[in-house]
């Protein structure tokens, strides 16, 4: 018996990092899972890796509300339910002082994860005792020079989650975030260098050097703090902003 049997799963941006791995665990954990992204080809990937009978791929833009709302009647048709929505979509935009950041920039950023994950919430609520995972960031917790857009866009995922959790209460749905620290994904990496000018490996050991615990996440453990929120065990956890940050909120 899988801690996800017989549910369904919605993973935005399921094509790598800690969708793909999250999507990975939740199918071998027993869930159906649905992932929605961008890029087709990896999607079609990622489905023929954990099996067809058990994952489907829709493309969508998650700011885009027609496109959002196709790949959910989409998942619906294929699966007939939704019990697990785990918002993942980002980018990294820019590192650049206030003064210096692009404001198209700013606004896309904004875009793709706040309103992103409005339009996920907006098109996806699930039914009755449902779990609804916003994947934030440690920047929404804290805040550092020269991320002004992302830091603003994590916070505000922490506002619309604990709106959406006092607003699905009632229904027993549960809304929360996490917040992970640096994590060895290749959307890590290009933050980090773009951080710190350097070379991957040596951003990667400078960021490692601001960590309390000394190192990157892998997406494997990120992925194993959404399951916990996603399954029963986390029955009573609603509105919490859960830090997965190897100490860098302490």
């Amino acid at each position: 018996m899988g801690r996800l049997d017989r549910k369904v799963a919605l993973i935005t941006g399921g094509e790598s990092g800690i969708g793909l791995a999250t999507a990975r665990l939740f199918a071998a954990e027993g869930a159906q899972v649905h992932l929605v992204g961008l890029d087709k080809a990896a999607l079609r990937a990622v489905v023929e890796s954990v099996g067809a009978e058990r994952c489907h791929g829709s493309a969508a833009d998650v700011t885009a509300g027609e496109q959002v709302a196709r790949a959910v009647e989409e998942g619906l048709a294929r699966f007939g339910r939704l019990d697990i929505v785990f918002s993942n979509a980002g980018i990294t935009g820019a590192v650049a002082a206030i003064e210096d950041y692009p404001e198209d920039l700013f606004r896309e950023v904004l875009d793709v994860h706040v309103t992103g994950a409005f339009l996920v919430l907006k098109h996806t609520f699930p039914g009755p005792g449902a779990s609804v995972i916003i994947n934030s960031s440690v920047a929404g917790l804290t805040a550092d020079p020269g991320i002004s857009a992302y830091a603003a866009a994590k916070h505000a995922q922490v506002g619309l989650m604990r709106v959406a959790a006092r607003e699905a209460a009632a229904r027993g749905i549960r809304v929360n975030t996490i917040h992970p620290g640096p994590t060895d994904t290749p959307f890590m990496r290009r933050m980090e260098t773009a951080a710190t000018g350097q070379a991957p490996e040596y951003a990667a050991k400078a960021f490692n050097a601001m960590i309390p615990l000394g190192r990157h996440a892998t997406p494997e453990e990120i992925a194993r703090t959404v399951l916990h929120l996603a399954s029963d065990e986390a029955s009573f956890t609603t509105g919490a902003a859960v830090a997965v940050d190897g100490g860098m909120s302490v």
